[in-house]
């Protein structure tokens, strides 16, 4: 197995461990493991014991967020003689363009 497959079986076995109220160990992430056919390396099964010894994964998983956007952009400055034109008088008005017609479409 990929070493990126027996991380994400460390992973979960380390949730089922949480979620079953059972100690974060290696013993019982590799035990979690091999109930799942993937076989793990002891040392892979420690190094997720050190790492989620400290972190009580049920309060992290409570407080993940999407995280919001940013915050808008700043309003544009007024002019600086003090008096605005009219947006309207300032933009130009666009024409509206016509699709010529070559006498063949896209997909002929």
């Amino acid at each position: 197995m990929s070493l990126a497959t027996t991380e994400v079986a460390c992973m979960y076995a380390a949730l089922i461990c949480e979620d079953c109220a059972v100690d974060k160990s290696a013993a019982n992430i590799t035990a979690a493991c091999k109930a799942a056919g993937v076989t793990v390396k002891s040392n892979q099964a420690a190094t997720f014991e050190k790492l989620l010894g400290s972190i009580e994964l049920k309060d992290l998983l409570s407080n993940i967020s999407a995280g919001g956007g940013g915050g808008g952009g700043a309003a544009p400055a007024a002019a600086a003689g003090g008096a605005s034109a009219p947006a309207a008088a300032a933009a130009p008005k666009e024409e509206s363009e016509e699709d010529d017609d070559m006498g063949f479409g896209l997909f002929d």
